[in-house]
């Protein structure tokens, strides 16, 4: 018996499956050799590339989706949060905005207090008005200034329109002013364009002061400018009052009532204007004006007087005679009229 046993013989599967391998091979070889020469299988891969472009765009279509999905979701919030930050912003700025336009016109009062100032060459203090008197039936301010800072009872309050009122309480931090339209405020005034001196009276009305009294006779016109007169050293002359807007006579028809428009802004602004003491020189000219006008009157009422004793003489004469004729015999002058003085008449302040 042999001591080594022989190999087995091949089973036919085994050489089939080599067979195949084999071929393969072959068929390998020849492709690679055949694109190498003619380049067909190159064009053959692009058209199958074209062919399998669909299935490509649809296996990469849900995440294509994905990404969308997260962009949009990313820029929605993004946008949500740009869209609260400028909303924000605009608020911020019309804020801002609103605040200067209002700073804008406090500056442009606050330039024409300044221009007031220097075209009348004035000695002011600029005080800021703390509050306002909310009853109605008074019209005063509060000043956030007092007598520490100089200010005393009686002082004329202007702005860059003209006459607002005067000082009436004093303490060392504030002061009160009392308008021209309060009810208890009066203040002697003329016309503007020919003198005619007249007396304002407060409303109670921040809108509205009122002219009474006024003669029939009197050259008083709807238009005509109302200032101070200086009457009675209360307020200095010629600062403007207001602009007279309606005449109408009143219920005794003896007499005009007028309606006047307030030429300060007494509903508006901040600050207001202090005047100090404004001295008022009295010249030659208005010495030599006050004499002649009272030497006019005290001839007018010699005139007057005379012309009473006559009517009075001649009526007794004819009581007596009964047909004798009057005689015209013209009345002595007399001489009452008074000297000229060398001083102005003493004037009463008014409130």
């Amino acid at each position: 018996m042999s001591s080594y046993a022989s190999s087995p013989a091949p089973r036919p599967g085994d050489v089939a499956g080599t067979l195949r391998l084999l071929a393969y091979l072959a068929l390998s070889c020849a492709l690679v050799v055949s694109d190498h020469q003619g380049g067909w299988l190159s064009q053959f891969r692009q058209q199958a590339s074209v062919a399998m472009q669909p299935l490509w765009w649809l296996a990469g279509l849900p995440s294509r989706l994905g990404d969308s999905m997260r962009n949009d979701a990313a820029t929605r919030t993004q946008l949500s949060a740009d869209n609260r930050r400028l909303r924000n912003e605009l608020l911020l700025l019309n804020a801002g905005q609103a605040r200067l336009r209002v700073e804008a016109v406090e500056n442009a009062r606050l330039r024409a207090l300044l221009g007031a100032v220097e075209q009348g060459s004035l000695d002011v203090q600029l005080a800021p008005i703390l509050d306002v008197d909310q009853d109605p039936t008074r019209q005063r301010l509060l000043l956030n200034a007092g007598s520490r800072n100089g200010v005393r009872v009686g002082q004329s309050v202007i702005d860059a329109g003209g006459l607002l009122g005067q000082v009436i309480t004093v303490t060392p931090l504030t002061s009160t002013v009392l308008l021209v339209t309060d009810l208890e405020h009066a203040v002697p005034v003329i016309i503007a364009r020919n003198g005619v001196r007249l007396v304002a009276y407060g409303s109670g009305r921040a809108d509205h002061l009122a002219l009474r009294s006024v003669p029939l006779s009197a050259d008083v016109e709807v238009g005509d400018t109302v200032v101070t007169s200086g009457l009675g050293g209360r307020f200095p002359p010629g600062f403007p009052v207001g602009t007279i807007t309606d005449l109408q006579p009143d219920d005794s028809r003896a007499f005009l009532i007028g309606d006047l428009a307030p030429a300060a802004q007494l509903d508006r602004g901040r600050d207001v204007l202090l005047l100090r003491d404004v001295v008022v020189p009295v010249t030659t000219a208005d010495l030599e004006a006050a004499a002649v006008e009272r030497e006019a009157a005290a001839r007018a009422q010699a005139d007057a007087d005379a012309a009473a004793n006559s009517a009075t003489g001649n009526g007794a004469g004819g009581a007596d005679t009964g047909d004798s004729p009057p005689t015209d015999v013209p009345p002595a002058p007399t001489n009452d009229a008074p000297a000229p003085s060398a001083t102005p008449p003493a004037q009463v302040p008014q409130r």
